[in-house]
């Protein structure tokens, strides 16, 4: 494609770094196919690496003050923790961008960037698939808590990790090798762990599925403030979000196409907006509605109805200016 503006400058940043760098004698090796978002430039990607950078600090220092307030108050929240260290992980990420566009010769620092890229989205995929089994428990706290399906989502969550560390490995070791048997395994594996990751941004929807298909004899047991059916919509949305960009980056990888020529689906556009806009949306998201109120459960939960009895235990405190802040009720009436 030859239009101005888009792919045409991935193609002249690929050519420019092909004509400038001198094929290294040994690894790391140029790569031979198209990245998504192509070379990155300091006219460009600075500016918007840059945007993104602050919108994440941002973040980070929602999430970590939350969590600050909650253990504060005993109140515990995981997930405060893992929304941080996504933001941290991802503000790794942008300045990886802004090292790169600085060295664009240093291919360990290419190496690097592209692993953070990579690696980054998979805590809010957990952070929902903690969500959704939550969601499962309340609606069918009877085979919900079974000691197999907690066991299979703890399992689920070692194999992601796992599937990441064989991804990163590969990644690297695709720069640092000639071999074409190599090579192929590396991009199987590449393959394999993108798919397997844009599993785990959809499975929550499946899993809230469930709460219609299967019905639901005994009472909900909801937990948190609000309404359940907005925590069901919440999780939806976020869920979406996340599969489409997850989706978008294992599609492109099954057409790959030469450094030389990339696609439209290669182009700055679709790299931010897949990958880093649709992220800081689920931070915010989850900034605003205070995920850490409407899906808190009490602490020593193990079983069904302890959503419900442990909740009505224990003296209550006397509401704060924070507690009435984006109430169920004043955002969205009874």
């Amino acid at each position: 494609m030859s239009r101005p503006g888009g792919v045409s400058r991935i193609h002249q940043s690929t050519l420019y770094i092909l004509t400038n760098v001198q094929p290294p004698k040994g690894p790391p090796y140029i790569p031979t196919t198209a990245g998504q978002g192509g070379l990155p430039t300091k006219k460009v990607d600075d500016p918007i690496s840059s945007i993104f950078l602050a919108l994440f600090v941002m973040g980070a220092v929602a999430h970590m003050a939350i969590l600050q307030v909650n253990l504060r108050r005993k109140k515990k929240f995981i997930m405060s923790a893992l929304l941080f260290a996504f933001c941290m992980g991802r503000i790794t990420t942008m300045t990886m961008r802004l090292v790169w566009t600085t060295y664009p010769r240093n291919l360990s620092v290419v190496i690097a960037a592209q692993v953070f890229v990579s690696a980054g989205a998979l805590l809010l995929f957990i952070v929902n698939l903690i969500f959704a089994q939550r969601i499962v428990r309340a609606s069918h706290p009877r085979w919900a808590w079974a000691k197999g399906f907690s066991l299979a989502f703890k399992l689920y969550y070692v194999s992601i990790v796992l599937m990441l560390i064989a991804l990163i490995t590969c990644t690297v070791q695709s720069f640092y090798t000639l071999n074409k048997n190599i090579r192929r395994i590396d991009r199987g594996v590449q393959l394999f762990g993108g798919t397997y990751f844009a599993v785990a941004a959809f499975l929550p929807i499946p899993l809230l599925s469930l709460r219609v298909i299967i019905p639901d004899k005994p009472p909900v047991e909801k937990f948190g403030q609000g309404r359940f059916r907005s925590k069901i919509f919440i999780l939806l949305f976020s869920s979406v979000l996340l599969t489409l960009g997850a989706a978008f980056r294992a599609g492109i990888n099954y057409v790959p196409r030469p450094i030389t020529r990339p696609a439209w689906y290669h182009s700055k556009e679709c790299f931010y907006i897949f990958n880093f806009a649709i992220e800081i949306i689920v931070v915010a998201l989850y900034v605003i509605i205070r995920v850490d109120k409407r899906f808190h459960i009490p602490d020593g939960s193990h079983g069904p109805g302890d959503y419900i009895s442990i909740s009505k235990g224990g003296p209550r405190r006397k509401p704060s200016f924070a507690d009435r802040v984006l109430d169920e009720e004043q955002v969205f009436g009874n």
